[in-house]
């Protein structure tokens, strides 16, 4: 009966979320509409789908793992992300409200061509498939484990095709305003799970849990000791690197820079964006201390003793440690954040697809009628794609939160670098971006793959890729530069102009 309720629960929500999202969207009058919301947007819902869209089931299972290993290592990054956040708020987000644009990509193309808005775009589009492969791969862990209560063996490939048929319900129809306003629904619907677990979990060990978990190390925040180029929460690591991968992810990745082109001017936008780095400190924060609390009533005990692994130690608690509905609950509350990263990515997805590549290389624009039906067919098209890129993650043993933000971690370092490039090398061209662009892929590829450190043979910690990326991409094309013939950069003028 325990279990008939929670899955009761979670039917209940699937359903809920997807009317719910239908109808706060309303009706969709354009391809504009659909993908920006016509910048109409608060700045808080704005902020909150940023929060949704980044941190969705990876935080929700796998930093509990982290801390119940470790400790708050994941606030101390979200200290470095702060930081990244202010730089792309008054570097970046200005290019994009004052060139009216729809997708990040669009400066790329009006500063260097193009080409290099169409490679940034299908860089974007693989490592997005990726990285939200992972993602989607994490929420279906928790609903196999329920399943399994049940002695039903469901293999993964079907939970995530059904939480993909769920999330396209609204999102092939509503665009960017249902991806908005479900991932709000959704943040407060798992942040209230943290606060209940925290809550369930501290009337199991009592406020002296608390002093245990100090005292075991499990609440420190700042590491100065971990080795600064293996470790990713070495201290110099998480706020240099944490910075720059976040000015990676919010200020070229077309999954974040979207939400924030929904807002109704540039000043909401850069509240937004410095706002969520705060609301993602403590989301941060709640997690970790879940998992430190669950590492104190499990005595200490090693992933070898509890025969699991570091991702599926909370959503054991979750179905054994929690009172009936609240664990049906809980994984509604997983489910949510997987729902709302996912919807949040197929928007862009087919966001980049058309005004990337399909606008940029058509030599034409479609009528607004005929933009919103390829937009929702692009919407549907990359579901069915991205099924298939979370099914190649279902038999990794690393935590698959460091796992995607490695994926992810790999390519923004040539977007970021071609940005910068763009607003720091007057001299730059499409040739010299375009080479540097291919160069930092290659480079950071070797590094991830080929590069290891130490007697020990450790790869380099993922927060460096970002770094390394933009410094092969600043290099390679300085360089180059000053090797072509000097022309005026192309949006010198544009970029002069005042913004509203």
């Amino acid at each position: 009966m325990h279990d008939v309720i929670n899955l009761a629960v979670i039917v209940a929500y699937l359903v809920a979320v997807a009317v719910i999202g239908l109808k706060l969207s309303g009706r969709q009058r354009s391809a504009a509409d659909y993908f920006t919301a016509e910048r109409s947007l608060p700045w808080w819902a704005v902020m909150f789908s940023i929060v949704a869209t980044e941190t969705s089931t990876l935080t929700v299972i796998s930093v509990p793992g982290v801390a119940y290993l470790g400790s708050f290592s994941f606030v101390e990054l979200a200290v470095g992300y702060l930081i990244g956040r202010i730089l792309v708020a008054f570097v970046l987000l200005p290019l994009y409200f004052r060139g009216g644009f729809v997708s990040a990509y669009q400066y790329l193309g009006q500063r260097f061509g193009r080409q290099l808005q169409a490679l940034a775009s299908v860089t974007f589009l693989i490592t997005r498939l990726l990285a939200e492969g992972v993602r989607l791969f994490a929420g279906a862990i928790p609903i196999k484990l329920l399943l399994a209560e049940f002695g039903v063996n469901i293999n993964y490939f079907v939970i995530v095709l059904a939480i993909t048929a769920v999330t396209v319900a609204y999102t092939y129809v509503g665009g960017i305003k249902a991806v908005v306003w479900t991932d709000f629904l959704q943040m407060a619907l798992y942040l209230t799970g943290a606060v209940v677990c925290i809550v369930v979990l501290l009337g199991q060990v009592g406020l002296g849990g608390l002093g245990t978990a100090y005292q075991a190390g499990k609440l420190t925040v700042f590491n100065f000791d971990a080795p600064i180029l293996t470790s990713p929460y070495a201290f110099v690591t998480a706020i240099v690197g944490g910075a720059l991968l976040t000015m990676g992810s919010h200020g070229s990745d077309q999954l974040i820079a979207q939400r924030v082109l929904s807002c109704r001017s540039l000043s909401d936008g850069r509240k937004a964006m410095i706002g969520s780095a705060v609301a993602v400190g403590i989301q941060f924060a709640l997690f970790s201390l879940v998992g430190a609390l669950l590492w104190v009533a499990s005595n200490g005990a090693s992933l070898q003793q509890l025969g699991l692994r570091s991702d599926q130690i909370f959503g054991e608690f979750i179905l054994r440690g929690l009172p009936v509905g609240l664990s049906g609950l809980l994984v509604a509350g997983i489910l949510a954040a997987t729902m709302g990263s996912l919807s949040s990515a197929l928007n862009s997805l087919s966001n980049s697809t058309i005004a990337d590549l399909l606008q940029s290389w058509a030599g034409r624009t479609p009528s607004p009628e005929a933009m919103l039906k390829i937009a929702r067919w692009a919407t549907g098209l990359w579901a069915l794609v991205m099924v298939g890129f979370a099914s190649m993650f279902t038999s990794t043993d690393n935590p698959v939160v460091e796992l995607g933000l490695s994926i992810a971690s790999y390519t923004y370092g040539a977007l970021l670098g071609a940005f910068l490039l763009g607003r720091l090398v007057r001299r730059a061209d499409g040739v010299a971006a375009g080479i540097a662009f291919l160069a930092t892929l290659l480079g950071t590829g070797w590094a991830a793959v080929g590069l290891r450190i130490g007697e020990a043979g450790k790869p380099l910690a993922f927060p460096w890729f970002v770094p390394l990326g933009v410094a092969i991409t600043l290099t390679v094309g300085g360089l180059l530069s000053l090797l072509r013939p000097s022309r005026p950069a192309p949006l010198e003028a544009h970029l002069a102009e005042p913004v509203s």
